[in-house]
Order: C-alpha cells, then structure tokens, then sequence
C-alpha cells in the first residue's frame, strides 16, 4: 500500500521514464522459448548483454560464489545475495536499462503482471490520498511466492537436481510442487499437521511427495533437516533446497512485484507497506527500489515498512530493538517467521546493507508495525503497494 509524491500524475501517464520501466517490467517476466528434454523444460541462457547478474555474495561474511545453483555460502552457509554490475546499464537507451536484472531465466507459468487495483474507500479510511493494492492472487497457485519459485526451479534445473524440497506451512509447498512439474523435476514438501486443508491438497494434486509432521512449522522443518542430513552424499545432491534463504533465488523472483509497481504508476511510489512473514518479500521490494534508482529510472526511493501480525513478529521487534530476530517462543499464526529460521531475515540485512551504521534499522523513512490478528492469519497472496496522492502517518499502518 503507498502513494506517489505530491504533484505526480495518474497512474500510467508519469515522465518518458515511464517507457523504461516499462520495459524493466516486460524483460524481468520475459519468457523464452522451450524444448522438451529428458526431464526438464529447455531454457536458453541469458544472451549476452541482456543480462547484468555478476554472481553472489554472501550476506554474512562477505564471500562470493559463482557457480550454477549455488544455495548458501561456501564459507560460512549463510545467506547468499545476487550482485550486478549496474554501471553497464546506467545512462543507456531504456531496451539497454533493464536487462534481466535476475540471475537465472525463470521457468515461466504465467506469474506475474499482477493488477494493481485502486482502493478509494481503503484510501479514505487511511487519510491517504491514493491507494493501490498488487493483487498476487492472480499468480498460478495464488500467491506472490509463485514469483519467487520460478526462479528457484529454473536453478535446479542448472544445477541438475532432480527435487525441489523444503519445509513450509502451505503455501510456498503448494508453489513449488507446481513449478517443480512445470520444470520436469520432483518435489518433496514437508508441513506440519495444522497446515491448511487445501494446500496440502493442491501438493498432492501437483504431484508433490508430501510428508505431513505432527506439530507446528518448527517440527517440519526440524524433521525437514533430518531427513536431508541423513541422506547419503549422492542423494542429498540431488536435492535442492527451496526454503527462504536456502538459496539466493526465492527472494530475488520478488524484485519485478516493484519493478511492475513502479511501470504501472510510471514513478516511484511514496511508500509501500508489505506484509511479513520471514522477510523475503520486503527485502526484495527494498532491493529493487535500490536498483530501480541507482540505474536512474526513478529519481527516488520509497519508504517501505514491513507488517507483522502482533502473535509473530519477530522482525517488528528486532526493528524496534536494534538487533537481528529472535526466536519467538509460542507463535500465534499459521505463519512461522525466523522464529525457527537459523539464519537472520534477509529484511534485516537488506536494511543493514542500506544503513551506513551497519545496523539493523530500517530504510530512510521506513518503518515496521504489528496489526491485530486472529490465530490463522491469511495467505498474504495480495501484497499492497502505492499509487498517487499525498500520505499521512496512517498510511503506514
């Protein structure tokens, strides 16, 4: 949710920029040709000059990894973030601009290109002065994630895995038990007993091996971990790990829910409000805006802030307190943020890599903020996002 700056036009009618970002949008979901293969979808490489993705770099200790499908960091296991060389791309015609700005062709399902609906009385309500929501119940299995799995499949497919395997509270196995069919791989999804009905459904219906665990999402990920370590050498290398920050490319697949954003309002937003969960989505919003305005395509950055539900919300209060999340004891949602996660949110690193006091604040007029909540929270399938008009304080909420 958010607004554009004071003075801005309507959507879709801002500065010739808006062409770029346009085209931004259009090459980050591009889809290319495929041929069948023994197993897989086809995906041509990325052709030369049509891509700025350098490698990865570790957010943790600094160390770089390079090679096809790389997960976590070869040096310490933590998590891992694409670099780019931008300055190839800065000051060129808007088709150079872009470039794929993602470190692998997606295997495309018609994700993405979400609608960015108008929201007057929600507006109103908030005493904002315009107000849009990214609709990402339009993705395949409805969920933002699905953007983010596309990318995970087309990497295991590089580097020659045969599973996508996670542990996850639904949604995110629903989405990787259809890419992995879509990619010609298998997938092995591990969630816990208390699980929605209907996502469990939709694994089996995708084809995916489910392994239900009595308990909470701790206790799947836990028997998750279990299972992959008791795996002999060659085995385990035929998996490939699809949880947030197991691998660099989940987060990543986000970054065009912001690119398309800033194309339909042909500016930057004002703000942008992201519900929460481990991070991964704000993270990449945060990321985008970064690049969107180091390439020169907009001429600013929006404020984000990040929303949790007040039974979870680990990332609030470490945003609050000025440190890396901590476990949360008893978890009052159905969604389980880093309070089971070993490794810190990429939200708190992507705001750490953006404070100059390397410390884990939020980004320049950004913020984080909890919200009442029953028990069972929803799927956060629409991610709220800005149009025009003037914000206020309540806007953030």
């Amino acid at each position: 949710m958010a607004s554009s700056r004071p003075g801005a036009g309507p959507a879709g009618t801002g500065p010739p920029v808006g062409s770029a970002l346009t085209e931004l949008a259009l090459v980050a979901r591009r889809r290319r040709p495929t041929q069948p293969k023994d197993r897989a979808l086809s995906r041509p490489p990325l052709p030369r000059g049509m891509t700025s993705f350098e490698g990865f770099r570790c957010a943790d200790c600094g160390a770089t990894a390079t090679g096809e499908g790389a997960t976590t960091c070869p040096d310490c296991n933590g998590a891992l973030d694409a670099t780019y060389d931008l300055d190839e791309l800065v000051g060129g015609p808007p088709a150079d601009r872009p470039g794929d700005l993602l470190p692998v062709a997606p295997v495309g399902m018609g994700e993405g290109e979400t609608p960015l609906v108008e929201a007057p009385r929600l507006a109103e309500e908030l005493d904002v002065g315009t107000l849009r929501l990214k609709d990402e119940g339009h993705n395949p299995t409805g969920s933002v994630l699905d953007r983010g799995m596309s990318l995970v499949a087309a990497a295991a497919d590089d580097a020659d895995a045969d599973t996508l395997a996670l542990a996850t509270t639904g949604d995110a196995g629903q989405s990787a038990a259809a890419y992995a069919a879509r990619a010609g791989l298998l997938s092995r999804v591990f969630v816990p007993s208390r699980a929605n009905f209907i996502n469990k459904a939709m694994i089996n219906v995708h084809g995916g091996d489910m392994r239900v665990v009595e308990g909470r999402y701790g206790d799947a990920r836990e028997t998750y971990e279990t299972e992959r370590e008791e795996l002999p050498a060659a085995d385990a290398e035929t998996w490939f790990p699809a949880g947030t920050l197991e691998s660099p490319y989940r987060h990543e697949g986000f970054k065009p829910v912001y690119y398309e954003t800033a194309a339909a309002l042909g500016t930057a937003p004002d703000a942008v409000v992201v519900p929460v969960a481990h991070g991964g989505v704000v993270a990449a919003i945060w990321k985008a805006a970064r690049e969107l305005e180091r390439l020169g395509v907009v001429d600013a950055r929006p404020r984000v802030y990040a929303a949790q539900p007040d039974g979870c919300a680990p990332i609030v209060e470490a945003v609050e307190g000025g440190h890396d999340p901590e476990p949360w004891e008893v978890p009052d949602s159905t969604t389980r943020t880093p309070s089971t996660a070993r490794r810190r949110s990429p939200s708190t690193r992507v705001w750490r890599s953006a404070s100059p006091a390397a410390s884990p604040s939020p980004p320049p007029g950004g913020s984080a903020t909890t919200a009442n909540s029953p028990p069972t929270t929803p799927s956060s399938s629409s991610t709220p996002a800005p149009a025009t008009g003037t914000p206020t304080s309540s806007g953030a909420g």
